[in-house]
């Protein structure tokens, strides 16, 4: 397969685009089969609906009022625009996973070393997260729970050097069903207009106005 960036659906009519090395781009508007390459990142314009996305080495960049299924990259974060809608998961190794206002996930947010992000977010699952800061922002609801795991050496050559615990963020009129469960050290701080399920592994600091504290 040749190098370079590939535009999807570049036939007669949009199909499904798997490549080695590349970038893929979902055009906007257009309706596409899953999208798959190796070392390229995945653009999926305005109002585009894919099903699912992968790639090893690279981003997924989801534009405004677009829809998918499942996200995967390894080394690479995925940035969703606004509103939105994922029927299924995010799942990244090293990378930040963002999702914007007004944005909806059936599924859960899976990742090893990177940031969590979500506005005003509908999160059907769980959050989970070895190495990485979650911020479930103002208005965001996850409908399951937070886990943090315990590093173990599997995860040495990528979590080395971390010199401060994760930062938890529960924001203003945030909801967080499940347990929040943590393995390892971590600093919670939870709005007090916010509401969470139990905790285990972390006492929760309470804080008013639009910011954490700092550490």
């Amino acid at each position: 397969m040749a190098a370079g960036s590939a535009v999807a659906g570049d036939g007669d009519r949009p199909d499904s685009v798997d490549k080695v090395n590349g970038s893929i781009t979902a055009q906007a508007g257009q309706t596409y089969r899953d999208l798959s390459t190796v070392n390229g990142s995945i653009r999926i314009e305005e109002g585009a609906h894919t099903e699912d996305a992968s790639t090893v080495n690279g981003s997924i960049k989801v534009d405004d009022r677009a829809q998918t299924r499942d996200m995967e990259t390894v080394n690479g974060g995925i940035r969703l625009g606004r509103e939105v809608q994922v029927d299924g998961s995010l799942e990244t190794v090293n990378g930040e996973v963002f999702v914007d206002r007004g944005g909806r996930v059936s599924g859960g947010i899976t990742t090893v070393n990177g940031a969590i992000g979500l506005v005003a977010t509908e999160l059907g699952r769980n959050i989970e997260t070895v190495n990485g800061d979650i911020t479930v922002g103002v208005g965001s609801h996850v409908r399951g729970g937070i886990k943090i795991e315990k590093p173990t050496s599997n995860w040495m050559p990528i979590s080395f050097g971390r010199k401060q615990p994760p930062r938890i963020i529960i924001g203003p009129n945030a909801t967080v069903d499940g347990s929040l469960v943590f393995e390892r050290e971590v600093k919670l701080y939870v709005h007090r207009t916010a509401k969470i399920g139990p905790v285990t592994g972390a006492t929760a600091v309470a804080y008013d106005g639009d910011r954490a504290p700092g550490d």
